[in-house]
């Protein structure tokens, strides 16, 4: 598939392939030695790049990024710099402005079943 036909979308929740394309250039060049300023108009194919994209490790820009956006356990999360609670912070806003009315209607149905189950009740 070419890049032009190609929904660019990540299906991974704690990186945007437009946003943080910056940091995958990095992570690319730290990680594999690839330029992809000079790899991508030289013909890079998609899907090579969806597999390597995937392979990045922990130790890349786009790596570091990512685990602190995905960080959920609250002793590591009591331990998060300012700049690393900023960044998460600012990830999740930016993601709970994206999500669709439906989605949200889904969870605070999810909330609403939750709060009438503690409190004794059953929803009809």
């Amino acid at each position: 598939m070419s890049w032009e036909r190609t929904k660019r979308e990540s299906s991974d929740p704690y990186y945007d392939l437009e946003g943080d394309f910056d940091l995958i250039v990095s992570s690319f060049q730290s990680q594999y030695g690839i330029r992809l300023s000079k790899e991508l108009p030289a013909g890079m194919k998609w899907s090579e790049f969806r597999d390597l994209l995937v392979g990045l490790g922990p130790d890349t820009a786009l790596g570091r990024i990512v685990s602190i956006r995905s960080e959920e356990d609250k002793e590591v999360l009591k331990s998060f710099t300012k700049e690393q609670k900023r960044i998460r912070n600012e990830w999740r806003a930016r993601r709970a402005k994206q999500m669709k009315p439906e989605d949200m209607n889904d969870i605070l149905e999810g909330f609403k079943k939750a709060f009438i189950s503690m409190a004794g009740g059953v929803k009809n």
